[in-house]
């Protein structure tokens, strides 16, 4: 078996995960104003960035809070902080391609698909954690 890891190791871990939603919100912030250059609405690019930011903002929100969270929930935040950082940059830069869709919609599609990880894998892993404690 391996050893627990210690609580210094997940203060580190939150931290990385700190940093890795600023990275990852600033680069879709990159990502969000140059697709939206040419667009003369401010209003529709400013809903874009707010939009394409809101995920990391609930993550940054989630590492917060979690302090009072077991371990292996804190864990499986900082994976899916991982997860949600990278996706969204690969995806912002033109990795994935749908060869039908228009530019505009993976400013869309992926923080909505980042909401709903967030909203499905938390809650989950709150509540495993709970069932662990009370068997």
């Amino acid at each position: 078996m391996n050893p627990p890891i210690k609580e210094p190791s997940a203060r580190m871990l939150n931290k990385l995960a700190m940093v890795l939603l600023l990275i990852g919100a600033t680069g879709s912030l990159y990502f969000v104003l140059h697709a939206g250059r040419n667009n003369k609405s401010a209003v529709l690019v400013s809903l874009f960035v707010i939009w394409g930011l809101s995920p990391f903002l609930g993550l940054m929100l989630a590492n917060i809070v979690s302090r009072s969270w077991s371990f292996s929930t804190r864990m499986m935040l900082y994976g899916l902080t991982v997860l949600v950082t990278f996706g969204s940059l690969v995806c912002y830069a033109g990795v994935f391609c749908l060869a039908a869709a228009k530019p505009a919609a993976k400013f869309l599609i992926v923080p909505l698909i980042s909401w709903l990880l967030i909203a499905i894998i938390i809650p989950v892993s709150i509540s495993r954690s709970k069932a662990k404690i009370h068997s």
